[in-house]
């Protein structure tokens, strides 16, 4: 199943693949080598760690595999309607509290909520799709409805 990533994103899950690949798991594989060549596995806690962390870099590898095999890259150009799509960085204000807020829309393996980057299948993400500036939206949040106008639309 494909799923959208921006190429910024792509580039940094790539990096991470090859870090774990041909840095941390050579240096861990001998880490465990020289912990096994100390005699007695069973009390050596160093040889333990190494093989519960092999297993972490094995299990995030695997990860990572099925994530780049089935990423679209996206070019994330704005559209000539001026709408809004996988990229946008979207200025908003809430229309009873009068608060601005800034969120960039990008695909699920690359939310970050506190930088403000968040998925566009998210409640807010699917409320934003194809909206344009000055627009308004409702997103369902714990507190209830909220409403929110839509004050800029920008492309990186």
């Amino acid at each position: 199943m494909q799923h959208a990533i921006s190429k910024d994103g792509f580039l940094k899950l790539k990096d991470e693949w090859e870090q774990l690949k041909y840095v941390e798991r050579p240096a861990m594989q001998k880490q465990v080598g020289d912990a096994a060549a100390e005699g007695d596995r069973s009390e050596n806690a160093a040889y333990t760690y190494g093989k519960m962390r092999l297993r972490q870099i094995d299990q995030r590898l695997r990860a990572l595999d099925k994530l780049l095999d089935g990423a679209k890259v996206v070019d994330m150009k704005a559209p000539v309607d001026g709408s809004i799509r996988f990229g946008a960085i979207i200025t908003l204000e809430d229309i009873v509290f009068h608060k601005k807020k800034t969120y960039h829309l990008v695909g699920t393996e690359e939310i970050d909520p506190l930088a403000g980057r968040i998925s566009m299948d998210s409640p807010m993400g699917k409320a934003l799709l194809g909206k344009k500036i000055s627009d308004e939206i409702q997103v369902q949040v714990p507190r209830g409805i909220v409403r929110y106008t839509i004050l800029e639309i920008k492309y990186q």
